[in-house]
């Protein structure tokens, strides 16, 4: 009886498994479909985003300006730190915009 009820167990595993691969393919297909509908969404709302980020960057590179002119003109001696977290900042907000579109396109 346990000979039998191993061939049962070994011939339902064997065909679970040929279900589960022959059904692999039309996941895929979603998948891919999926995939591509997500990088067309991201293209169709591109630009808008980065029209907010190039204006992101611009705010952060004027109150950058106004900090460091502040502070300089106070005498700190961290002004070449503030300059370059700012100028780091504001390159950072305008740059990755560029290098993502050339991504997707």
């Amino acid at each position: 009886m346990k000979l039998k009820t191993r061939m049962m167990t070994k011939r339902n595993l064997l065909t679970m498994a040929m279900i589960m691969l022959a059904a692999t393919p039309a996941f895929a297909q979603g998948g891919a479909t999926a995939i591509s509908n997500a990088a067309s969404d991201i293209r169709d709302y591109w630009d808008p985003i980065k029209l907010i980020l190039k204006a992101v960057g611009g705010l952060v590179g004027f109150i950058g300006g106004l900090r460091v002119y502040n502070k300089w003109t106070n005498g700190d001696q961290d002004v070449n730190k503030e300059i370059l977290g700012y100028g780091g900042a504001m390159i950072f907000l305008i740059v990755v915009p560029e290098f993502v579109t050339a991504f997707f396109a």
